[in-house]
């Protein structure tokens, strides 16, 4: 596996993205309104994306996207599914957290959902704690907001 820097505007990232939507329709999007999401998970804002390949085949990605001053928050990881269960995603999650140290931030963030208990399950095993659902998150209660104290 190759695990590439690039930006939010790389294709196999957006691709990726794509998956990634119609995954979490799949699998959540009976049970709670996904179109609220969208305007938080907008690529144009992101500087720092990792592509997964397998050879030349992209199977996976994920971002970082500045949050504030001292907190990055962790966007958009996916790994398609006949990947899963191999520690990629784990792989990928752990670089970017590196990726945040190296660029000087003191804390990630994220928002995933309890009805993602595999995501929820691999954040938690890299060190993340849940908290009090942040910004946009407040009011939407599917929401599991999650840190990891970077200092």
């Amino acid at each position: 596996m190759n695990y590439t820097r690039t930006s939010g505007r790389n294709k196999d990232f957006i691709e990726n993205c794509k998956l990634l939507d119609m995954d979490l329709d799949r699998r959540v999007g009976r049970k709670i309104q996904r179109d609220k999401y969208s305007k938080y998970n907008q690529l144009d804002e992101i500087q720092e994306a990792i592509v997964v390949y397998d050879g030349d085949k992209p199977i996976g990605g994920g971002a970082i996207r500045k949050y504030n001053d001292t907190d990055v928050e962790l966007k958009r990881i996916f790994v398609h599914t006949e990947y899963q269960g191999r520690g990629v995603g784990t792989k990928l999650i752990s670089m970017l957290v590196e990726w945040a140290k190296e660029i000087g931030y003191n804390r990630v963030i994220l928002e995933t959902g309890e009805l993602l208990a595999e995501s929820c399950a691999v954040y938690q095993k890299l060190g993340f704690t849940v908290i009090p659902n942040y910004g946009p998150y407040v009011n939407m209660p599917e929401s599991l907001c999650m840190e990891k104290v970077l200092l």
